[in-house]
């Protein structure tokens, strides 16, 4: 039976999921018989531990490797770089410096999940399990800037201030540096605190799927909250709130395409592609949503309070 915080499961029905690289060098390194042929050999060994189906490795009978994130991926760094542009350009608007870190922490996603999803480097290498848990701190700490910009846009302390600067960046950085601990210990397992689940084949760490699967949910709920009391509440305004609402629904679609259709899609495919493409797609979308609907109550049309633009 699984446990919670288990990622046997994920790892096996989930294809392109990220954090099973860091289990794999795991598994290779205490029990090799514990993998399948369906994830043997290594050289050529797609992502997932006894995967269900996966993306053999790029070069491998004919692979692209996962090409189709990959070209999703590098589309979507070039539309968040415009939007950090654009975002910077907004002098007066109350959150920028907030947004634009948060925009900063996405963009700096997208080339790790580029890598680490996109069947480039050998399953259980250093290389592969270094930048995967980068990819972990940088997605905790991602989901930590989003909460923050919710807690900025009360303005319980000024935006843009040391006193709003500080607490965001320190927090982010040790949400940062200990996701990215927790995740090296996990691969590479250095000192064993965090290091082999028992038994090895369930994949086990709490505190790894705490911080990259029930930290991202909580804050991605806070902060819906949060916003839907400042734009009906305290701002009185309908409009911004239906932003909000499909930025919500872009990012759930983009989990339920991830964990229910991504294994449907690879099937299909053959294991050309997997449904990793559709939800990079839609959190895309839901960032540039969330952009809108931050520049919906940042407009110089609105004089009530601190969001009027000067």
């Amino acid at each position: 039976m699984t446990r919670f915080g288990d990622f046997d499961v994920l790892c096996r029905d989930t294809p392109s999921y990220t954090w099973c690289n860091l289990f794999y060098r795991q598994i290779l390194d205490k029990d090799r018989s514990l993998l399948t042929t369906a994830s043997t050999p290594t050289v050529s060994a797609g992502m997932g531990v006894n995967p269900t189906c996966t993306i053999l490795r790029m070069g491998h009978d004919g692979s692209l490797g996962n090409i189709a994130n990959i070209v999703v991926c590098a589309l979507s760094m070039v539309f968040i770089a415009v939007m950090i542009w654009v975002t910077n350009r907004r002098k007066a608007a109350v959150g920028r410096i907030e947004l634009r870190t948060f925009l900063s922490l996405y963009f700096l996603t997208l080339p790790l999940q580029l890598v680490t999803t996109g069947s480039f480097l050998e399953q259980g290498s250093t290389a592969l399990v270094v930048l995967t848990a980068i990819h972990a701190g940088l997605v905790a700490a991602l989901f930590w800037s989003l909460l923050a910009n919710g807690l900025v846009a009360t303005q319980v302390v000024e935006d843009g201030t040391p006193s709003s600067l500080i607490p965001f960046y320190a927090i982010a950085i040790a949400f940062f540096a200990a996701t990215t601990y927790i995740s090296l210990d996990i691969g590479l397992s250095f000192t064993h605190v965090f290091g082999p689940s028992t038994p090895p084949e369930a994949l086990g760490s709490i505190p790894l799927f705490v911080l990259t699967s029930i930290w991202p949910a909580a804050t991605v709920i806070l902060y819906f909250g949060l916003m839907t009391y400042i734009v009906l509440a305290v701002l009185n305004e309908v409009r911004p709130m239906w932003f909000y609402i499909l930025s919500a629904a872009l990012f759930v679609l983009s989990q339920l395409d991830y964990f229910l259709l991504s294994r449907v899609i690879c099937k299909g495919s053959s294991s050309k592609v997997d449904g990793a493409f559709v939800a990079t797609f839609l959190e895309t979308a839901s960032v540039g949503v969330l952009y809108l609907a931050w520049k919906s109550i940042t407009e110089e049309s609105w004089d009530e309070d601190a969001y009027y633009s000067s």
